[in-house]
């Protein structure tokens, strides 16, 4: 697990973008969704794109229509737009949250803190602005929501976040 840390530390701080991934993104994005998409950090929005692509591939395995999870793997963190993370930022809660046992969860009134714990609810409330659709609005609020086990979409989506 700690290696794998490492390796995502290293993806975060050496991400680009390429023209294929920015495509990607806007062909499966409406205007308001890629304009909350590209306020996102690049580490981000690179996580965000390593996930739909996984998705995908999973979905391909399981038969299953790709659609709205590629747009909910796109979405899943956009609740870190309310307050950035930087990498060192997110590196530190990582790292204290694992040592911890989620002991820092209770200073959530401190944003950084909050915006680790709670950016699936967040990212529901700020799409939810736009209109989304329910079932989008759930698997973003809940794709850290490890509660949950009966729900395919919902375990593909971890799955793949977890994996990116």
């Amino acid at each position: 697990m700690n290696f794998y840390r490492i390796k995502q530390f290293y993806w975060a701080i050496n991400s680009t973008l390429t023209p294929s991934s920015i495509h990607f993104v806007e062909s499966n994005l409406n205007l308001n969704e890629l304009k909350l998409f590209n306020k996102l950090s690049i580490s981000e929005k690179q996580h965000c794109i390593n996930v739909a692509y996984d998705v995908i591939g999973e979905c391909k395995l399981k038969n299953l229509k790709p659609d709205l999870l590629i747009k909910a793997a796109l979405l899943h963190d956009i609740g870190k737009i309310y307050k950035k993370l930087n990498i060192i930022d997110k590196s530190f809660m990582v790292i204290a949250d694992n040592l911890s046992n989620g002991y820092f969860k209770k200073f959530s009134n401190i944003e950084k803190i909050n915006v680790y714990y709670n950016h699936g609810k967040i990212g529901r409330d700020i799409l939810k602005r736009y209109n989304e659709e329910e079932r989008l609005l759930y698997l973003v609020e809940n794709h850290s929501n490890f509660s949950i086990d009966d729900d395919i979409e919902l375990y593909i989506l971890r799955k793949c976040d977890s994996r990116n």
